[in-house]
């Protein structure tokens, strides 16, 4: 039995999990702890570097990116490269979900973009955002412990990044053509079986590693909204905002 944070909701998608997680360790790669984590891990700047040659990336103009230690790297090109950057709050545990970062405006207050990267900066510099007041996204970038070639994935076990997702589809702030990406260490990379995807989960179609950038050509279909069937008790325990959102977005579905 794992004894990671949020073990018990999949018995196979833990058993990688750990698995990843102790390879990381095993061979060295980790950076800091990675258990009930989204793992941090050496090359992770490489592979920021190798998302960032996708097309879709550099027409981007917003980019919705997981807060966790690995992607620090891909939250720094960005706001380098001039994007609009949305993070959402660790575990989304604040009464606002988001925040957002506008490079152009952090430059005129002198903040530091390495600073406005990392999760405390982001939070206490950023501009506090609901899911509604979020514009369109451009390109979203979440955070992984293990994937498969065919954009299989799963994170630390919590689903923060399917409900996330959910969310957006459900208020319309992905376009049609939205890249799902993610970016992780070459050993993250697991064999298709070993990550079996269900309805309400999200499929990457682009994953960088620090030696390669894969295009899934996934076929997994992706999810039109939130699995509100799936979310857990201790998500509306934990996350403050999401009944009075669910409640927002049954309201306007039902208005329609």
């Amino acid at each position: 039995m794992s004894d990671a944070r949020w073990a018990g909701r999949n018995s196979d998608k833990d058993l990688v999990r750990d698995r990843i997680w102790n390879t990381l360790v095993d061979t060295g790669v980790n950076v800091g702890p990675v258990h009930s984590r989204i793992p941090n891990y050496a090359g992770a700047d490489l592979a920021a570097l190798n998302l960032s040659k996708l097309e879709a990336w550099k027409a981007a103009r917003t980019v919705k990116c997981n807060p966790d230690p690995p992607q620090i790297p891909v939250r720094l090109r960005a706001l380098y490269d001039g994007k609009i950057v949305y993070a959402p709050v660790p575990e989304l545990v604040k009464p606002f979900p988001f925040v957002r970062l506008d490079p152009e405006k952090l430059a005129k207050q002198g903040i530091q973009f390495e600073l406005a990267a990392v999760s405390q900066g982001f939070v206490e510099y950023g501009e506090p955002v609901e899911f509604e007041e979020m514009e369109m996204l451009d390109f979203v970038v979440v955070g992984c412990v293990a994937v498969t070639r065919e954009g299989g994935r799963t994170g630390k076990g919590g689903g923060f990044a399917d409900l996330e997702l959910g969310i957006f589809r459900e208020l319309g702030k992905l376009k049609p053509d939205t890249l799902l990406t993610t970016t992780v260490h070459s050993c993250q990379v697991v064999p298709n079986d070993d990550v079996i995807m269900q309805a309400h989960d999200s499929a990457l179609h682009y994953i960088a590693t620090e030696q390669e950038l894969i295009d899934t050509k996934t076929p997994y279909p992706q999810p039109t909204g939130v699995a509100w069937d799936f979310v857990q008790d201790d998500q509306y325990r934990d996350i403050p905002f999401l009944k009075t959102l669910r409640d927002r977005i049954v309201a306007k579905a039902g208005a329609l």
